[in-house]
């Protein structure tokens, strides 16, 4: 085997991104601290085809270096705004069809991979804070909670880490 070459990869530049479908999901990031977790759900984002990023709360937005230093030019391509109020978005993407899921450990949450995304459905995936994951009042008007599994002893992954998990595995899914 040989590695292939960056120019063997045949990846879609900005303006060819901008242009290709779309999985119907969009990420909600509430409240991360971590500049270099933002960046790598931009470059996660950029990877599969996400919809949109909303930032919210004390999320900070680009441009920014450590942003740009994981995003490696994804802030570019990914479609994202900043709203201050994620009660106020999540209401409006409901109008709009969207199916508000947080990313959360909750009593009746349904373990992802028995979550079946739907092609004709749109999904708004809410990923939260580092230490304090998804703000019960986030939760509270969500249409449902998704759980990873995870069976060590950590009682949590990284948010960038959950974002790549859960993104990849609605991409999966959907492109059955």
């Amino acid at each position: 085997m040989r590695k292939l070459k960056n120019e063997e990869l045949d990846r879609l530049d900005v303006e060819e991104f901008k242009k290709s479908d779309k999985i119907p999901v969009c990420i909600i990031l509430d409240n991360i601290r971590s500049l270099n977790n933002i960046g790598s759900v931009f470059r996660t984002s950029d990877a599969f085809l996400v919809k949109k990023i909303y930032l919210c709360g004390i999320t900070a937005k680009p441009p920014h270096k450590d942003i740009h230093k994981t995003a490696l030019g994804a802030t570019e391509s990914v479609e994202w705004e900043y709203v201050e109020d994620i009660l106020g978005l999540m209401t409006g993407l409901s109008s709009q069809g969207y199916m508000n899921l947080a990313i959360e450990q909750a009593e009746g949450a349904q373990m992802l991979q028995e979550f079946s995304p739907q092609k004709t459905g749109k999904y708004a995936l809410v990923f939260g804070n580092e230490v304090k994951g998804v703000q019960q009042k986030v939760v509270d008007i969500c249409d449902s909670v998704l759980e990873i599994p995870q069976f060590g002893t950590k009682h949590s992954l990284n948010i960038s880490v959950s974002v790549g998990v859960v993104v990849w595995d609605f991409w999966s899914k959907l492109q059955k």
